[in-house]
């Protein structure tokens, strides 16, 4: 399987690993990238069925967010990156909680971006997603159609956004032509069955947070209605010192407040990551 990711900064450099989040790639982080190389190894993958990585058939692979998280493993052990500052966003959450569990001494931080790891997290948005792990019936899985739909894939990046005018369309363009892809919705409807095992693993997520206490920032756009700011405060739980900031924003806030997280995340990871 062909997988892709971007690389940039020196190659000495503190790693820091992005993961993206539905129905996105890599490409969330196109404009962030360049901020941090300045002095950090910046790491960005596609996941299977996502972006420029391979899409096999559903029948043929296991999409599921463990088989992820053990995929970014081996690619970030080939990177020969030994430690890493994770970001997690969205489905890039999990895989990166999951990732943590694994091998909890190469986490050296946490920047934290509408990825949800609470059940306060799992709100309204999440009913017909919930209904769909418990029935399983071809009327729940059809329910969940919509999801995948163009009018669905622009909400997502323009939905409670400080300015709509100021997101460029190609992002739900981009993300659209690869979900339109041939097998594609199977492919999703896996991951989003499979995700109901990330909530069963949200208390040993948490329990890794209170033993580990690794420095964290969040920055969270208020204003999602997929993983609203109720999923953000529960985190200030188990870190209590962690770096909190709210933004007039939606849940892909890097694409209209990136003039004001970007210097947060590289002043962060100066005083967290650089000096260790």
């Amino acid at each position: 399987m062909k997988v892709f990711y971007r690389e940039a900064g020196p190659a000495n450099g503190p790693v820091v690993l992005l993961l993206h989040g539905f129905p996105t790639s890599s490409h969330m982080f196109r404009n962030l990238i360049p901020y941090l190389a300045d002095k950090y190894r910046v790491i960005a993958r596609d996941y299977p069925g996502f972006g420029q990585s391979d899409a096999p058939d559903h029948t043929q692979f296991t999409y599921s967010f463990a088989h992820y998280a053990d995929m970014i493993d081996t690619l970030v052990q080939r990177l020969r990156a030994k430690r890493y500052a994770l970001y997690l966003m969205d489905f890039g959450a999990p895989v990166g909680c999951r990732l943590a569990l694994k091998h909890p001494e190469r986490v050296s931080a946490l920047i934290v971006q509408n990825g949800n790891a609470y059940e306060e997290g799992l709100g309204d948005a999440w009913h017909t997603i919930k209904a769909y792990w418990t029935a399983g019936t071809p009327e729940t899985h059809m329910a969940l159609a919509g999801l995948f739909s163009p009018e669905v894939t622009k909400f997502r990046y323009t939905d409670g956004m400080g300015d709509a005018a100021r997101i460029s369309p190609d992002n739900w363009v981009h993300d659209q032509a690869l979900l339109d892809r041939p097998g594609n919705r199977e492919i999703q409807m896996d991951l989003f069955y499979d995700y109901r095992t990330n909530v069963s693993l949200y208390p040993q997520f948490q329990k890794f947070f209170r033993d580990r206490k690794p420095p964290t920032i969040i920055l969270w756009g208020r204003n999602d209605k997929i993983f609203p700011a109720e999923a953000a405060y529960p985190y200030r739980r188990d870190l209590p010192d962690t770096e909190f900031y709210l933004f007039e924003s939606g849940h892909f806030a890097l694409e209209d407040r990136l003039a004001e997280m970007a210097p947060l995340i590289h002043d962060f990871l100066d005083r967290k990551v650089a000096q260790r």
